[in-house]
């Protein structure tokens, strides 16, 4: 649950403040559990959703310097014989992988360091080093976003459920009590309520991130599988033989 929106309302006014402490206090100890846990929920939402925006953006940003770089270089492995490190660049990682496959392709049975070209066999296995690493990179980027779909599809459930549970309660309070007033229902049934208005805010906000983060994803990917095309297409012509 969004802590500073609950806490916003209770703020606004002395009713409201008085209406939330109410509510509160004629919550059933399950739907209190309940609450509880989307509390827990949004906590991690918004602690993945920061986290993820934040690494995100960086790729982004070092991926368009990294990239200018490569174009720029006459040779493809001359950001390698410079022993550059560019860390939480995602681009780089792919460039080291097939840049380190090569050059061991290049080396290999050769006493005289890198030979001046290599055969189609050795070239695939670089592609496959390539692949390989982009698969990683994509993993390690998406890695954190089923916490953000647990609380997008799981939180108005828990909510759902906190309600249900507190409607019940009311409803079978009434019933042994044999007064079917609305002050008698009210009461029960607005407390029950508030479970479903707290996995609301848990999911709603968990959706839009979830979304947004899906697509920056998407697109990053697909910027290293460009990437990763174009370096096989410059390693074939520098080192390809004919």
């Amino acid at each position: 649950m969004n802590v500073p929106c609950f806490l916003a309302a209770a703020a606004s006014g002395k009713s409201g403040q008085i209406e939330l402490v109410y509510i509160w206090n004629q919550a059933t100890p399950e739907a209190k559990v309940i609450i509880f846990c989307l509390i827990i929920f949004s906590i991690v939402a918004w602690s993945v959703m920061i986290r993820k925006a934040i690494q995100m953006r960086q790729a982004t940003k070092l991926n368009l310097f990294f990239g200018a770089e490569f174009r720029s270089q006459p040779n493809v492995l001359g950001i390698f014989d410079r022993r550059l490190q560019v860390d939480g660049c995602p681009m780089f990682v792919v460039y080291q992988a097939g840049s380190l496959e090569l050059d061991a392709r290049l080396k290999h049975n050769s006493a005289e360091g890198r030979k001046k070209y290599m055969s189609l066999k050795g070239m695939e296995h670089v592609k496959r080093s390539l692949e390989n690493s982009v698969a990683q990179e994509s993993l390690k980027l998406e890695s954190g976003l089923i916490l953000l779909a647990i609380a997008v599809s799981g939180a108005p459930f828990l909510g759902l459920l906190g309600t249900v549970w507190g409607v019940m309660s009311t409803f079978g309070g009434i019933a042994q009590s044999g007064s079917a007033s609305l002050a008698a229902m009210a009461p029960g049934v607005s407390a029950a309520l508030i479970t479903t208005v707290a996995g609301l805010l848990v999911a709603i906000p968990s959706m839009f991130g979830y979304n947004w983060l899906v697509h920056s994803l998407r697109v990053l990917t697909v910027d290293l599988d460009n990437f990763a095309q174009e370096l096989v297409s410059k390693m074939e012509t520098e080192y390809l033989e004919e």
